[in-house]
């Protein structure tokens, strides 16, 4: 069946993100650096926030716990939007092509629900989609098949003509299982010829 749909993910598919980003301006020792992020403000803690518990209440109760690293832990909350890293304009560019194109284009992210407010500003691509399915406002988060089912019941999509791009493994076999065509992506040269193969009318990389 041609693809009518196409779903992408947003945090390193179309844009960079990584809590070092931040946090290695205010922390100078690299293994102090490795020690707060393996141990005190782990990728667990952001999942919180992309399940949509408020910013205020993970750092909150986290600060509590690690009183120690207060500072550093509330600069979580007040500089995220420092954790975001470039646009892959690369990805951007075959978002662009899509969209010259008569295809349904979804972004369905694992973000929170108050911290995707404070990126936005910085994502200008987020304006060739047509709708934007973000965890954090839903209440469930990928790979939960739940989400997609909640994308396909309010857009209309179906599964068996659409493809599901993330750089998730476990997401893209869970979109797989509901019968999402699916691109794991690597890098956007890549994820273009994976497109172009399942039908996609994109210029092949390198043209």
């Amino acid at each position: 069946m041609p693809i009518d749909t196409v779903v992408f993910d947003l945090g390193n598919v179309l844009v960079k993100w990584d809590r070092r980003l931040l946090y290695e301006k205010l922390i100078v020792d690299e293994a102090e650096l490795d020690r707060f992020l393996d141990e005190v403000l782990t990728l667990e803690i952001n999942a919180d926030l992309d399940r949509g518990v408020s910013l205020h209440d993970v750092t909150a109760t986290l600060a509590d716990r690690h009183p120690d690293d207060r500072e550093l832990i509330e600069a979580f909350r007040d500089r995220w939007p420092e954790t975001l890293g470039d646009i892959l304009h690369d990805s951007v560019a075959i978002l662009e092509e899509l969209r010259a194109q008569p295809l349904a284009l979804l972004a369905l992210s694992n973000w929170g629900r108050e911290t995707f407010a404070q990126s936005e500003p910085h994502l200008p691509f987020l304006r060739h989609f047509d709708a934007l399915v973000i965890s954090g406002r839903e209440g469930v988060v990928k790979p939960d098949p739940a989400i997609f089912r909640l994308l396909c019941d309010r857009y209309g999509t179906r599964p068996e003509s659409a493809v599901f791009i993330d750089d998730s493994e476990a997401n893209v076999v869970a979109a797989a299982a509901l019968g999402f065509e699916t691109v794991h992506f690597v890098s956007p040269a890549q994820c273009r010829t994976e497109l172009i193969a399942l039908g996609l009318d994109l210029r092949p990389t390198g043209s």
